[in-house]
Protein backbone atom coordinates (compact mmCIF):
# COMPACT_ATOMS: atom_id res chain seq x y z
CA UNK A 1 0.00 0.00 0.00
CA UNK A 2 1.32 3.73 -0.87
CA UNK A 3 0.36 6.83 0.07
CA UNK A 4 1.63 10.37 -0.01
CA UNK A 5 2.94 9.81 3.68
CA UNK A 6 4.21 6.75 4.12
CA UNK A 7 4.44 2.91 2.29
CA UNK A 8 3.13 0.48 3.81
CA UNK A 9 4.02 -3.22 2.90
CA UNK A 10 1.91 -5.89 4.41
CA UNK A 11 3.39 -8.95 5.29
CA UNK A 12 1.94 -12.25 7.02
CA UNK A 13 4.11 -12.89 10.04
CA UNK A 14 3.52 -11.45 13.22
CA UNK A 15 5.99 -8.82 12.64
CA UNK A 16 6.35 -4.98 11.70
CA UNK A 17 9.19 -2.94 10.66
CA UNK A 18 8.77 0.60 11.31
CA UNK A 19 11.03 2.81 9.52
CA UNK A 20 10.06 6.25 10.42
CA UNK A 21 12.97 8.57 9.79
CA UNK A 22 13.62 7.58 6.32
CA UNK A 23 12.19 9.72 4.35
CA UNK A 24 14.15 12.68 2.52
CA UNK A 25 11.06 14.48 1.37
CA UNK A 26 10.28 18.51 2.01
CA UNK A 27 7.54 20.36 0.76
CA UNK A 28 8.23 23.22 -1.61
CA UNK A 29 6.19 25.55 0.88
CA UNK A 30 9.10 25.03 3.64
CA UNK A 31 11.89 24.50 1.55
CA UNK A 32 12.75 28.34 1.26
CA UNK A 33 12.61 28.70 5.48
CA UNK A 34 15.21 26.20 5.87
CA UNK A 35 19.10 27.48 5.59
CA UNK A 36 20.65 26.03 2.65
CA UNK A 37 22.77 23.46 4.94
CA UNK A 38 18.71 21.61 5.33
CA UNK A 39 17.81 21.26 2.29
CA UNK A 40 20.89 18.10 2.00
CA UNK A 41 18.56 16.55 5.25
CA UNK A 42 21.80 15.20 7.03
CA UNK A 43 19.45 13.95 10.10
CA UNK A 44 18.00 10.81 8.02
CA UNK A 45 18.53 7.36 8.95
CA UNK A 46 19.49 6.38 5.33
CA UNK A 47 19.29 3.47 2.98
CA UNK A 48 17.61 1.57 6.41
CA UNK A 49 14.79 0.55 3.65
CA UNK A 50 17.51 -0.72 1.70
CA UNK A 51 19.42 -2.76 4.50
CA UNK A 52 16.05 -3.96 5.71
CA UNK A 53 14.87 -5.05 1.94
CA UNK A 54 14.84 -8.79 2.64
CA UNK A 55 12.41 -8.51 5.65
CA UNK A 56 9.87 -7.97 3.62
CA UNK A 57 10.87 -11.61 1.80
CA UNK A 58 10.72 -13.49 5.27
CA UNK A 59 6.88 -12.11 5.59
CA UNK A 60 7.65 -8.88 7.52
CA UNK A 61 5.26 -6.16 7.35
CA UNK A 62 7.53 -2.74 6.20
CA UNK A 63 5.71 0.74 7.15
CA UNK A 64 8.39 3.61 5.74
CA UNK A 65 8.09 7.23 6.30
CA UNK A 66 8.47 9.63 2.69
CA UNK A 67 8.79 12.90 4.58
CA UNK A 68 11.79 14.03 6.32
CA UNK A 69 12.05 14.38 10.03
CA UNK A 70 13.09 17.86 9.32
CA UNK A 71 9.07 18.13 8.52
CA UNK A 72 7.94 16.32 11.46
CA UNK A 73 9.29 13.61 13.35
CA UNK A 74 7.17 10.77 14.08
CA UNK A 75 8.96 8.76 16.75
CA UNK A 76 7.95 12.14 19.04
CA UNK A 77 4.68 12.48 21.38
CA UNK A 78 1.94 14.40 19.46
CA UNK A 79 2.65 16.84 22.63
CA UNK A 80 6.15 17.23 21.81
CA UNK A 81 7.27 15.95 25.76
CA UNK A 82 11.61 15.83 25.61
CA UNK A 83 12.27 12.43 24.66
CA UNK A 84 15.05 12.19 27.29
CA UNK A 85 14.83 14.53 29.97
CA UNK A 86 18.23 16.55 30.89
CA UNK A 87 19.65 15.61 27.70
CA UNK A 88 19.45 17.97 24.51
CA UNK A 89 16.71 16.85 22.96
CA UNK A 90 14.85 17.68 19.19
CA UNK A 91 11.74 18.67 19.12
CA UNK A 92 8.46 17.28 17.72
CA UNK A 93 9.07 19.77 14.48
CA UNK A 94 12.70 20.34 14.83
CA UNK A 95 14.58 23.42 14.76
CA UNK A 96 17.99 22.52 15.33
CA UNK A 97 20.06 19.56 13.41
CA UNK A 98 21.71 16.94 16.03
CA UNK A 99 24.84 19.16 16.21
CA UNK A 100 22.93 21.68 17.75
CA UNK A 101 22.75 24.38 14.85
CA UNK A 102 19.57 26.05 13.67
CA UNK A 103 17.88 24.36 10.89
CA UNK A 104 15.37 27.98 10.09
CA UNK A 105 16.22 30.81 8.46
CA UNK A 106 15.57 33.81 11.03
CA UNK A 107 12.07 34.08 12.27
CA UNK A 108 11.25 30.80 9.96
CA UNK A 109 10.47 28.44 12.58
CA UNK A 110 6.71 26.91 13.12
CA UNK A 111 4.55 28.01 15.34
CA UNK A 112 2.43 26.27 17.44
CA UNK A 113 -0.81 26.72 15.18
CA UNK A 114 2.04 24.86 12.09
CA UNK A 115 3.07 22.60 14.32
CA UNK A 116 -0.24 20.99 14.53
CA UNK A 117 -0.80 21.53 10.81
CA UNK A 118 2.14 19.22 10.48
CA UNK A 119 1.11 16.74 12.95
CA UNK A 120 -2.57 16.22 11.48
CA UNK A 121 -0.99 16.13 7.68
CA UNK A 122 1.96 14.11 8.18
CA UNK A 123 2.47 12.33 11.61
CA UNK A 124 -1.25 11.04 12.35
CA UNK A 125 -1.50 9.09 9.33
CA UNK A 126 1.72 7.16 9.92
CA UNK A 127 0.55 6.54 13.36
CA UNK A 128 -2.67 5.49 12.27
CA UNK A 129 -1.04 3.28 9.79
CA UNK A 130 1.66 1.73 12.68
CA UNK A 131 -1.77 0.85 15.09
CA UNK A 132 -3.96 -0.53 12.35
CA UNK A 133 -1.19 -2.52 11.30
CA UNK A 134 -0.50 -3.93 14.27
CA UNK A 135 -3.89 -4.76 14.69
CA UNK A 136 -4.27 -6.97 11.96
CA UNK A 137 -1.28 -8.51 12.83
CA UNK A 138 -2.13 -9.79 16.47
CA UNK A 139 -5.82 -10.57 15.31
CA UNK A 140 -4.13 -13.08 12.88
CA UNK A 141 -1.70 -14.23 15.20
CA UNK A 142 -2.43 -13.82 18.93
CA UNK A 143 0.95 -11.27 18.89
CA UNK A 144 2.41 -8.55 17.26
CA UNK A 145 6.25 -7.69 17.79
CA UNK A 146 7.32 -3.86 16.65
CA UNK A 147 10.89 -3.56 15.42
CA UNK A 148 11.50 0.09 15.18
CA UNK A 149 14.38 0.75 12.98
CA UNK A 150 16.93 3.97 13.23
CA UNK A 151 20.36 5.00 12.51
CA UNK A 152 22.31 7.81 13.74
CA UNK A 153 26.53 9.43 13.08
CA UNK A 154 28.71 7.88 15.66
CA UNK A 155 29.54 11.14 17.23
CA UNK A 156 27.31 14.12 18.36
CA UNK A 157 28.35 15.96 20.88
CA UNK A 158 25.00 17.96 21.54
CA UNK A 159 23.67 14.98 21.94
CA UNK A 160 25.38 12.30 23.85
CA UNK A 161 29.04 11.90 25.06
CA UNK A 162 31.64 10.04 23.25
CA UNK A 163 31.13 7.38 20.34
CA UNK A 164 27.89 5.17 20.57
CA UNK A 165 28.08 1.61 20.26
CA UNK A 166 27.77 0.05 16.59
CA UNK A 167 24.33 -1.06 17.96
CA UNK A 168 22.15 0.61 20.37
CA UNK A 169 18.99 -1.75 21.58
CA UNK A 170 15.93 -0.16 23.15
CA UNK A 171 13.36 -2.09 24.86
CA UNK A 172 12.40 1.03 27.54
CA UNK A 173 14.17 -0.43 29.93
CA UNK A 174 12.57 -3.72 29.86
CA UNK A 175 8.66 -2.40 29.80
CA UNK A 176 8.02 -2.51 25.92
CA UNK A 177 8.48 -6.04 25.35
CA UNK A 178 8.69 -9.43 26.91
CA UNK A 179 11.91 -10.63 29.09
CA UNK A 180 12.16 -13.60 26.93
CA UNK A 181 12.24 -11.67 23.47
CA UNK A 182 14.45 -9.30 24.78
CA UNK A 183 16.80 -11.91 25.98
CA UNK A 184 16.79 -13.55 22.75
CA UNK A 185 17.52 -10.09 21.13
CA UNK A 186 20.48 -9.90 22.74
CA UNK A 187 21.72 -13.23 22.31
CA UNK A 188 22.06 -12.30 18.77
CA UNK A 189 24.41 -9.94 18.96
CA UNK A 190 26.12 -11.65 22.37
CA UNK A 191 27.44 -14.41 20.36
CA UNK A 192 29.33 -11.91 17.78
CA UNK A 193 32.33 -9.46 18.42
CA UNK A 194 32.39 -7.56 15.46
CA UNK A 195 29.88 -4.83 16.04
CA UNK A 196 29.65 -3.21 19.56
CA UNK A 197 26.41 -3.33 21.52
CA UNK A 198 24.61 -1.89 24.02
CA UNK A 199 20.96 -2.42 25.58
CA UNK A 200 19.27 0.04 27.00
CA UNK A 201 22.15 2.67 26.72
CA UNK A 202 21.72 6.18 25.87
CA UNK A 203 18.43 5.11 23.29
CA UNK A 204 16.22 3.17 25.49
CA UNK A 205 13.42 3.61 22.70
CA UNK A 206 11.68 6.62 21.08
CA UNK A 207 8.02 7.40 21.03
CA UNK A 208 6.87 4.47 18.91
CA UNK A 209 8.55 2.19 20.99
CA UNK A 210 7.36 3.59 24.38
CA UNK A 211 3.65 3.96 23.10
CA UNK A 212 3.08 0.80 20.91
CA UNK A 213 5.29 -1.87 22.95
CA UNK A 214 2.73 -3.30 25.80
CA UNK A 215 3.57 -6.57 26.19
CA UNK A 216 0.37 -7.10 28.84
CA UNK A 217 -1.57 -6.26 25.83
CA UNK A 218 -0.09 -8.64 23.18
CA UNK A 219 2.54 -5.74 21.48
CA UNK A 220 6.49 -6.31 22.06
CA UNK A 221 8.09 -3.02 20.64
CA UNK A 222 11.98 -3.49 20.10
CA UNK A 223 14.28 -0.08 18.54
CA UNK A 224 17.85 -0.66 17.37
CA UNK A 225 19.06 2.85 16.94
CA UNK A 226 22.52 1.13 14.39
CA UNK A 227 25.54 3.76 13.96
CA UNK A 228 26.21 4.66 10.39
CA UNK A 229 29.47 3.52 10.38
CA UNK A 230 28.67 -0.40 10.39
CA UNK A 231 26.84 0.29 6.58
CA UNK A 232 28.15 4.07 5.25
CA UNK A 233 30.27 6.96 4.89
CA UNK A 234 29.83 8.89 8.04
CA UNK A 235 30.53 12.25 5.78
CA UNK A 236 28.62 13.88 3.53
CA UNK A 237 27.45 13.06 1.13
CA UNK A 238 26.55 9.91 2.79
CA UNK A 239 27.11 7.16 0.58
CA UNK A 240 26.42 3.50 1.09
CA UNK A 241 28.99 1.39 1.59
CA UNK A 242 28.76 -2.08 -0.37
CA UNK A 243 31.48 -3.86 1.75
CA UNK A 244 30.36 -2.90 5.00
CA UNK A 245 26.56 -3.59 4.20
CA UNK A 246 27.51 -6.79 3.08
CA UNK A 247 29.04 -7.66 6.06
CA UNK A 248 26.40 -6.29 8.71
CA UNK A 249 23.45 -7.80 6.80
CA UNK A 250 24.22 -11.63 8.36
CA UNK A 251 23.69 -9.82 11.76
CA UNK A 252 20.14 -8.01 11.04
CA UNK A 253 19.17 -11.06 9.40
CA UNK A 254 19.63 -12.91 12.32
CA UNK A 255 17.63 -10.09 14.21
CA UNK A 256 14.78 -10.28 11.86
CA UNK A 257 14.40 -13.99 12.09
CA UNK A 258 14.41 -13.90 15.54
CA UNK A 259 11.79 -11.63 16.17
CA UNK A 260 9.86 -13.24 13.22
CA UNK A 261 9.82 -16.71 14.94
CA UNK A 262 9.76 -15.72 18.72
CA UNK A 263 6.72 -16.24 20.21
CA UNK A 264 5.14 -15.66 23.75
CA UNK A 265 4.58 -19.44 24.30
CA UNK A 266 7.43 -20.46 23.42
Amino acid sequence: MNDDIYTLIRGHRPLLISLPHVGTLIPETLRGRLVDRALAVEDTDWFLDRLYGFAADLGASMLVSRHSRFVVDLNRPSDNRPMYAGSNNTELCPTRFFTGDPIYRDGQAPDETEVRRRVATYWQPYHDALAAELARLQAQHGHAVLFDGHSIKSELPWLFDGTLPHMNLGTVSGTACAASLSARVAAVFATQSTYSHVLDGRFKGGHITRQYGRPADGVHAVQLEMCWRAYMDETPPYRWHDDRAAAVTPLLRRLIETLLEWSPDA
